[in-house]
């Protein structure tokens, strides 16, 4: 049995407490979560999960072994990062960007990291898995969406990007609350909860009451605008699909965040264009 590949299945369904979350956080599908727990149960000869249709409950043994799965499972990630490093002879510059970001603030953030004598490892991803990644240091720096749990990596000072209503280009109502009558295209809430629940609560307030629809990329969400069947949040400065039209959405910033240790030079180049995409 792999040991530390079944810890990840049990720390992902202790986490979540729900077996289908878990698999999507994983990146698999849910019945080798299922099976891969159940064989780690038997191997280890105790009950962890409890399992209900509300979910996954954990049992008193498995919060007494909780905090030592997660030490190990970051022991392992760490270990390969680290003879990865030692394996290329040199050293790596290892940075992520949040899915959040959308394509034109990414781009001209991967621009801004241009340079350096190291090599650079530029990857993408929810903003949750970023923060973990920079805190069990598998990262140097990643720009994340705010709020995020940060699992203790160094942060720096929340910027606010603007951000645009991209609505169906026959849409004309100049009142906001008008929106709810179309849905709201956006990510999957498992990308960050907190970001995407602090969102819906904005636009509650404001009498945007849509219903979310959500959209796994930006073709689609393009695709829905402009079939007429949704709104979305994009960044400021961005292109028109076809189709579609944009509205200012200045009490809808895009809130970013970038974490990593201040003195490595990624953070700073980062913090830079954030900061000149901001303006």
């Amino acid at each position: 049995m792999d040991l530390i590949r079944h810890l990840r299945f049990f720390v992902a369904v202790a986490e979540e407490q729900h077996f289908g979350r878990a698999a999507d956080r994983l990146g698999i599908t849910q019945p080798p979560v299922s099976a891969g727990l159940r064989r780690l149960e038997e191997a280890l000869g105790v009950t962890l999960i409890d399992r209900s249709r509300r979910g996954a409950d954990l049992t008193p043994a498995a919060r007494e072994l909780l905090p030592r799965a997660r030490v190990m499972v970051g022991d392992a990630d760490r270990f390969v990062a680290e003879a990865a490093r030692l394996g290329a002879g040199t050293g790596q510059r290892r940075v992520a960007l949040c899915d959040a970001l959308g394509g034109a603030s990414a781009t001209a953030c991967a621009a801004g990291l241009r340079g350096g004598d190291d090599p650079l490892t530029l990857s993408a991803g929810p903003s949750p898995q970023l923060a973990r990644a920079v805190a069990e240091d598998l990262l140097d720096a990643a720009v994340v969406e705010h709020p995020v749990l940060s699992d203790g990596a160094p942060s720096g000072p929340v910027i606010a990007l603007p951000r645009d209503f991209l609505v169906p280009a026959d849409f004309r109502s100049p009142r906001l609350r008008e929106l709810s009558a179309l849905q709201l295209a956006m990510p999957p809430r498992s990308t960050n909860p907190p970001a995407a629940d602090l969102l819906l609560d904005r636009l509650t307030a404001r009498g945007i009451t849509s219903t979310p629809r959500t959209t796994e990329t930006e073709a689609a969400t393009y695709a829905a605008v402009a079939a007429g069947l949704a709104f979305a949040l994009v960044a400021s400065g961005g292109p028109v699909p076809p189709g579609t039209a944009r509205r200012a959405a200045p009490d809808f910033p895009l809130r970013v965040r970038v974490l990593g240790r201040r003195e490595h030079p990624d953070v700073a180049r980062l913090e830079s264009t954030l900061w000149r995409l901001s303006r």
